[in-house]
């Protein structure tokens, strides 16, 4: 009796112990520079909001928030580099919506997403938008769709790689709309936009943040958004749906991973201050500028918006007849 009482009393002062570390360490948590792993090209949407970030980090807390754009295989080398960090909070991973395709596309991955990483907060979401090279004799959805059936399979458009969340998209609009076109992957999203303002594609949809400015000077001709309403940054474009494909949507959200066995203090730490920062007025105003919505959700919010994405991804994927591919 006297010895189980002591087993469950020292198994009791080291769940104390443990716990009191743990919240020692938040409390001086960060004490070195972050860094902060994004799996795309610089220029991309993960990019641009994870340096809207780096400045306003360095301010408050004192050290720096490093990006370092770790590009390939869509996204999978840079995410696996974090799953397999030390989990300790200083290196993270900026999430984009492909890693939530990639369960449905790739049959052997090096990690599993839901078990590898502490989900920390969502950072952002932001429509899609489909653009065209002005080259291209098509000025709205239903143009582009009759000008792909009259070539079948002589338009070509870019993605930011096999399995991203954007080439997906575009493989459940030729599905819908009834057409072939030929797909030409990039290393990134920003690679895929600048193939396609040099007109080394005809088409690509693009995150809005990234496409917004090719928009604006004339560069890209935009046709309609990817999301279920219209795009507070390019109100007069309609969405997809709108334009003739109903049903059909595809958002870019981002936000911030962690390897699963940080401490929790840390990851509430980081979601605490990310969330604060993404909301400041000045940083929000930026966002919203480049089509992009704050969000700051909670590590619980953020884990099961990831599960759904999953769920719902997989459906297109079967839906759109797309094949399993070799990582």
């Amino acid at each position: 009796m006297r010895k189980t009482k002591f087993v469950r009393s020292g198994l009791l002062s080291w769940v104390v112990v443990g716990l009191f570390a743990s919240e020692v360490l938040a409390q001086g948590y960060p004490a070195k520079p972050i860094r902060v792993i994004d799996a795309f090209p610089a220029g991309g949407g993960t990019d641009i909001v994870a340096r809207l970030i780096a400045p306003k980090f360095l301010e408050s807390q004192g050290q720096s928030w490093v990006v370092d754009n770790r590009p390939g295989a869509g996204g999978i080398i840079g995410t696996d580099i974090v799953a397999k960090s030390p989990p300790d909070g200083y290196t993270l991973l900026m999430f984009s919506g492909s890693f939530t395709v990639h369960p449905s596309i790739y049959k052997n991955l090096p990690y599993d997403l839901t078990k590898a990483f502490a989900p920390v907060t969502q950072t952002s979401t932001a429509a899609a938008v489909l653009v065209v090279h002005p080259s291209v004799p098509a000025r709205t959805v239903k143009e582009l769709i009759a000008l792909a059936k009259a070539r079948p399979g002589r338009l070509n458009f870019a993605s930011g790689g096999s399995g991203t969340t954007f080439h997906v998209a575009v493989e459940l609009f030729k599905s819908m709309a009834g057409i072939s076109m030929t797909h030409i992957p990039y290393k990134g999203s920003a690679p895929a936009l600048l193939a396609t303002v040099g007109g080394e594609v005809d088409l690509t949809l693009i995150p809005m943040p990234s496409g917004a400015p090719y928009i604006r000077s004339g560069r890209l001709r935009a046709l309609a958004v990817s999301t279920a309403k219209r795009d507070i940054a390019m109100p007069e474009l309609p969405t997809i749906a709108e334009a003739g494909l109903s049903g059909f949507e595809a958002t870019n959200p981002t936000g911030v991973l962690a390897p699963v066995a940080t401490p929790r203090e840390i990851v509430a730490k980081l979601q605490q201050e990310i969330a604060r920062i993404v909301n400041m007025p000045d940083i929000r105003e930026r966002l919203l500028g480049l089509g992009a919505e704050p969000v700051g959700s909670t590590p619980e919010q953020f884990g099961e918006y990831i599960r759904t994405e999953i769920a719902k991804w997989a459906k297109v994927v079967k839906a759109a007849g797309l094949e399993l591919q070799t990582f």
